[in-house]
Order: C-alpha cells, then sequence, then structure tokens
C-alpha cells in the first residue's frame, strides 16, 4: 500500500489507484466484508470495478480481488457501479447498477452470485448475463436510475434506487424485489417536493443517488440520500415511518431531516442493518489537486465505521464503532490538558469542556493553527482549518455545527479528520499537512479533560 506522507493506514481504502463508493457492506460468516467502486488502473474516477476488503472486527482488514469487472459486451461494460450485497437463501448476491456502453446516465439493476458462498472470504463472483431491470419505468421521465438498495420490511423484500426526474425533482423509487430475479415497480417512496426534505435540502439537487434505509430498536426507518446537482453535493437523511401505498407498495412518512455529515469531504454512505445496530461508512474524496493525486498514486479513502441511530426528537445519532478501540495503543499519549504535545499521525482523542475550550491539532510554519472550538454555553463547535485551503469549490471556511457542545471525539489518519460533535453531528474533512507543519495537541480552557491514543496496527492472538 501506498505511504505516501499523511495517507491513511486504518481506514479502508486500496493498495493503490482510485476508490469511490463504499458498496454492499455484508455481515457472513463471522466476517464483515466491505466492497468500493474502484479503478484498478489508475487514480481517477474511470473503468469503475468493485474492490473488495473483509474484517473479523471492523479494524483488520484483508484486501481481496476484485470482485466484479466490467464484462465485455455485458449490461456492465462501461462499469460495475453502485449497489448492495444481500444473502439470497444462503446464496451472497450483489446486486449493482450496471452500465453499457449506450448510456445516458441511465443504468439497469443487474446481479452477480457467489461462486463459493462456503468459502468465508467471498473472492469469487459471477455475474448474470442480462439485467433483471434494464432501466427505469415507463411514464416518469427519469433521466438518472442508479444504486439499488435492497431490504426487508412488511414481511417482503424491496429494492430503493436513486432517481432523478426531466424536471429536475429527484426520487427513490421503491420495487418489490421478493425473488431478487423478478423485480416489480411498487411506486416513488419519497420524492425532492416533501416538505420535509424541501426545509432540509433546499431544491439544489436534482438526484437523489446510494438511497440506503435502516430501521432502529423503536420502529423508526432513517432514509439517507445522496445529493446529486450533477456533481456530486452533498448527503442527508429523514426520519419517519414506512407506510403502506396503494395496493403494493410503500411510501416514506418523514418527520425530521437533515445534513448527514457537516463536513465537505464527505458523500455516498452505505448501511449495513444488523440486528442490533447499523453500520455506516461514507466516501471521503480527495480535496487536493490532481497533479498531487498523479504523484501520489491513490485516491479515495472510507470513513471509520459508525454507528447509527434515531434521538427522540427524530434527530440523528451517530457514534464510532467501539471496534476501533481495538486500534488503540495500549496507553494513552495523553490523558490531561498541559503543554503542548507532539500529535501521532494517526490518533484517536476525546476532549471534554466545562467551558469554552480550544483544541490545536496542527501548527503552521507562519503560526496558522487548525483548531476545534467547543463552546458549550453558545451550543456550538467550531472546526477552523481555514491556513489549510482545499482544491474544491466549497473553499476551506471554518464549519459550525450547531449541537449540545461539551464533548467531541476527534479520529485522525493521515489527511482524514472526522471530528463527532456529542452524538449528534459529524465533520468529515480532508486535512493535507505541509512538510514544515507541526501536528501538536494544545487545550486551554478551564476545566478540560482530554485523553488520546495513537492508532496502532492490531494484533490477534
Amino acid at each position: 500500500m501506498s505511504h505516501t506522507p499523511n495517507a491513511p493506514r486504518f481506514r479502508v481504502r486500496p493498495p493503490a489507484n482510485w476508490l469511490n463508493d463504499p458498496n454492499g457492506p455484508f455481515r457472513w460468516r463471522n466476517r464483515y466484508h466491505l466492497f468500493f467502486q474502484h479503478n484498478p488502473e489508475a487514480p481517477v474516477h474511470a473503468n469503475v470495478h468493485w474492490g473488495h476488503v473483509s474484517s473479523p472486527d471492523l479494524a483488520h482488514w484483508e484486501h481481496h480481488p476484485i470482485a466484479l469487472a466490467p464484462t465485455p459486451g455485458g449490461p456492465d461494460e462501461a462499469g460495475c457501479w453502485s449497489g448492495c450485497v444481500v444473502d439470497d437463501d444462503g446464496v451472497p448476491t450483489a446486486v449493482y447498477t450496471g452500465v453499457d456502453r449506450h448510456h445516458t446516465g441511465v443504468g439497469s439493476i443487474c446481479l452477480a452470485r457467489a461462486l463459493v458462498p462456503e468459502d468465508e472470504t467471498l473472492t469469487d463472483w459471477r455475474p448474470l448475463p442480462a439485467p433483471v431491470v434494464t432501466g427505469p419505468p415507463a411514464g416518469l421521465d427519469v433521466v438518472m436510475f442508479r444504486d439499488p438498495f435492497v431490504f426487508r420490511a412488511a414481511g417482503r423484500r424491496w429494492a430503493l434506487v436513486g432517481a432523478g426526474h426531466a424536471d429536475g425533482t429527484p426520487s427513490v423509487l421503491v420495487y418489490d424485489c421478493e425473488d431478487l430475479t423478478d423485480w416489480r415497480f411498487a411506486g416513488v417512496v419519497l420524492d425532492g417536493n416533501d416538505p420535509v426534505a424541501v426545509d432540509a435540502f433546499g431544491d439544489k439537487a436534482v438526484g437523489w443517488e446510494c438511497p440506503q434505509l435502516y430501521t432502529t430498536a423503536s420502529g423508526e426507518w432513517v432514509l439517507a440520500v445522496s445529493l446529486w446537482d450533477g456533481d456530486p453535493c452533498s448527503t442527508g437523511y429523514l426520519t419517519g415511518r414506512l407506510q403502506p401505498c396503494g395496493e403494493a407498495g410503500l411510501r416514506f412518512e418523514a418527520r425530521a431531516a437533515g445534513r448527514l455529515d457537516q463536513g465537505r469531504d464527505f458523500y455516498a454512505p452505505a448501511v449495513l442493518q444488523e440486528p442490533d445496530r447499523a453500520l455506516m461508512w461514507g466516501w471521503s474524496w480527495e480535496a487536493r489537486e490532481q497533479d498531487e493525486v498523479d504523484r501520489a498514486g491513490w485516491a479515495g479513502v472510507l470513513t471509520a465505521p459508525r454507528v447509527v441511530d434515531v434521538h427522540p426528537d427524530g434527530a440523528l445519532r451517530v457514534v464510532p464503532a467501539p471496534e476501533l478501540a481495538l486500534l488503540r495503543a495500549a496507553e494513552p499519549f495523553v490523558t490531561a490538558p498541559g503543554g503542548p504535545t507532539p500529535l501521532p499521525s494517526a490518533y484517536d482523542l476525546t476532549v471534554t469542556a466545562a467551558g469554552r475550550t480550544t483544541v490545536s491539532l496542527l501548527r503552521s510554519a507562519s503560526g496558522a493553527a487548525l483548531t476545534v472550538l467547543l463552546d458549550p454555553g453558545a451550543g456550538t463547535v467550531t472546526l477552523d482549518r481555514t491556513a489549510w485551503t482545499r482544491a474544491r469549490p466549497d473553499g476551506s471556511a471554518p464549519i459550525v455545527v450547531r449541537a449540545p457542545a461539551d464533548e467531541v471525539r476527534i479520529l485522525v489518519d493521515g489527511s482524514l479528520l472526522e471530528l463527532f460533535v456529542g452524538d449528534r453531528a459529524t465533520v468529515t474533512e480532508r486535512v493535507y499537512p505541509l512538510p514544515d507543519d507541526v501536528p501538536e495537541l494544545l487545550v486551554t480552557g478551564a476545566g478540560a479533560a482530554v485523553t488520546g491514543w495513537e492508532l496502532v496496527p492490531p494484533t490477534h492472538e
């Protein structure tokens, strides 16, 4: 794997070249499997395959051969794009977007079966020769159609598909797919005219990509969508209920909604529904110039796994997966505020504030600092990385999160920074330190408590 400066070492990314959306998180024979959009030949978004890793514990990941590759002359000849993996009567099955060489933004829904289900590594896959859905349903004027997500509700198996319509309205379509080889269109589960969605997302998106759905112990459902305005824009969530619609369909009734991640470098999350929790990974793209990406030889990383749930008020609850503690060194490198403390390239840091507290993480040669400001009185946490610019049009301005502000957890792995504001908000940003920058922790504020661990390669007995 590339060890260019500030390259993440503990989060999922291929040894080289391109990564984008996480796909098909899946639990099989006591191993977690995670797939991802991958160009095996260059660090650019083209020639899309499915890369594949697996883990026994969400901390130590093993790389496997490419799972899905375009089939010459097949429905996926121009790319095996996003989708999910499900257990179909004991056979792990990938359900994904196939794009042929004639596509105009509209994909088909394809299947691939694991050839040896008894093998916990699931390294051999065989695509079915024909798609199960050749394109969008007639009569809806759909111009964007991709990213199937299969789930169970009301005693049946269903699939969501992300869509955009010719009039600029985004939507999520739903299919009955109890038989994975026989899909029936069952309506629009939600669209961008929903008043809760309009209040939360506005009307900028013309398509909703990568729809994901999970349920909580209270019976509430969470629908995550990636907002596409011609380019990846941001991510949102809606909480509410799934209700029967018509004779044989479903409708999502939203009661609350918001930004899924407050940062600028998070997109296309994928969810794994487990019996007692739901896990989520997102894609963090590169926020640097392409010539720097070319020199590094890799692009894209997946976030740490997050446990996602819902608060009683309908807001999202997000915390790092507890298994991430397996990556911590045996002893913390800091246990109390004090003078400047050198920071490793990868760490797990928790700060609790009794009052206004500033956490400085990086210092430039000019004296500028990358800071996290906790202000419990104002109910805000502010990430200021202004001195470390991003090569993307949305810039590098400070990000202010309005949430209970007395505790943050900061996960840093090279250039990937993930900030958790209590269990109410997350901020994912890419920060690329310069050679003269000093990674250094300095916490200023009366009554602050700090604990930090370096991340170390996991070991197994």
